[in-house]
């Protein structure tokens, strides 16, 4: 269109200065309308509760075969008494995995353009509630059910209501808050990045340095760097991350190269981790699952499932912190209490429905007014201290 200004044919136009070889402006974000109104992914909320059944499949039904004795849950291998079953569930600990990458998207999308503080009390709410009432739970689990795991002493239970047990050299009052530690280490880096601003760069240089140093750590032999770069869980959460911001401004050549990093990595310590801990599932089918799995994150972060709005969604993903949590310890305990009472398949099926009627009750009536007082008295808090600040 000539709107009067146009230049006349036989004038030279210059070209563009291309931009500085080392400056990579990032992507423009995606137009408002591409992604749901609300900005909810009601998908990812199922995602979480199928991880959560699969943990709790793989610990019922799946890490006992007749070449691994060692515990006193069943009165023989899960491998004969329900063989279809434990071939399924001895890949469930994968599920673990999907939690780590589904932590990193969803920590990036729900912190962006939040302050430091908004991220801790975020953090705070989110995370103690439900885990306190956990620990009390488990706690009072074990001392009515005793016989297969040690019981704590008082000491370290009242530290487990903490989470910090594990930098203390504490075991944990239920074997599956071990994850909580990776958590919190993955919280508190990605701490930085959010006081700084979040933008599409920084979380980009913030996956590469945190991979470069976690692939570095181990073979540095340096302990604290090693405990701080967490080289177990960091391509999880790295991966999360990079699928959250395709999410947000788009897939591009750089991201698929995070991710594809992340993948390289995270089948090496899937190998390590059926070779260490597992030793009941297979590599090339673990690493199967945990492809789709990425791929599946993939056709989220790029809207393929934005059709997928089914409100029960958001009560199953609320019902999947509370589950985890509480499931393992007193699950077990009570399967070697029950065992001889009912079919092996049965019993399963009884507690799994059992602990998700529980995991509901604790969601809405331990976290939900638990959450909103520590929200409102944190609040006041920072508000004390910055009225103080101004006064001084």
């Amino acid at each position: 269109m000539d709107n009067g200004t146009s230049v006349p044919e036989r004038a030279e136009v210059r070209p563009r200065q291309p931009l500085p070889p080392l400056v990579v402006a990032p992507p423009d974000p995606k137009p408002a309308g591409h992604r749901r109104a609300g900005g909810r992914l009601y998908v990812i909320d199922g995602i979480r509760l199928l991880a959560a059944l699969m943990v709790a499949a793989h610990h019922y039904a799946g890490t006992w075969r007749a070449d691994r004795p060692g515990n006193l849950i069943w009165d023989r291998p899960v491998s004969e008494i329900m063989p279809t079953v434990f071939r399924f569930a001895s890949y469930g600990w994968i599920g673990v995995e999907i939690f780590f990458v589904i932590s990193g998207f969803v920590i990036c999308m729900s912190c962006w353009g939040r302050t430091p503080r908004q991220f801790f009390v975020s953090r705070v709410i989110r995370l103690y509630p439900a885990y306190w009432f956990a620990v009390l739970f488990t706690t009072a689990a074990l001392i009515a059910v005793p016989g297969v795991w040690e019981r704590l002493r008082l000491r370290e239970i009242l530290l487990n209501l903490t989470m910090l047990q594990s930098g203390s050299g504490v075991p944990n009052v239920d074997g599956v808050y071990w994850t909580l530690w990776s958590e919190l280490r993955f919280y508190l880096l990605f701490l930085v990045v959010v006081a700084m601003g979040l933008t599409y760069r920084r979380v980009v240089v913030f996956c590469s340095v945190w991979g470069a140093v976690a692939m570095l750590a181990p073979v540095a032999r340096l302990p604290l760097l090693e405990l701080v770069a967490n080289p177990d869980g960091a391509w999880y959460f790295i991966a999360g991350l990079a699928l959250y911001l395709m999410h947000r401004f788009g897939q591009d050549l750089l991201l698929w190269g995070i991710l594809a990093m992340a993948w390289l990595m995270g089948q090496l310590e899937l190998g390590n981790r059926i070779e260490e801990v597992e030793r009941v599932s297979g590599w090339r089918g673990s690493v199967a699952i945990f492809t789709v799995f990425l791929l599946f994150m993939v056709a989220v972060a790029l809207g393929y499932t934005d059709r997928i709005r089914w409100k029960w969604l958001v009560t199953a993903g609320a019902m999947t912190y509370p589950l985890y949590l509480v499931h393992y310890a007193a699950g077990t305990a009570l399967i070697a209490r029950l065992r001889d009472t009912m079919d092996a398949r049965l019993l399963i099926a009884v507690l799994v429905t059992g602990f998700l009627l529980l995991s509901y009750l604790i969601h809405r009536f331990v976290e939900r007014p638990l959450s909103r007082l520590l929200k409102q008295g944190l609040n006041t808090s920072f508000a004390r201290v910055r009225n103080a600040d101004r006064r001084a």
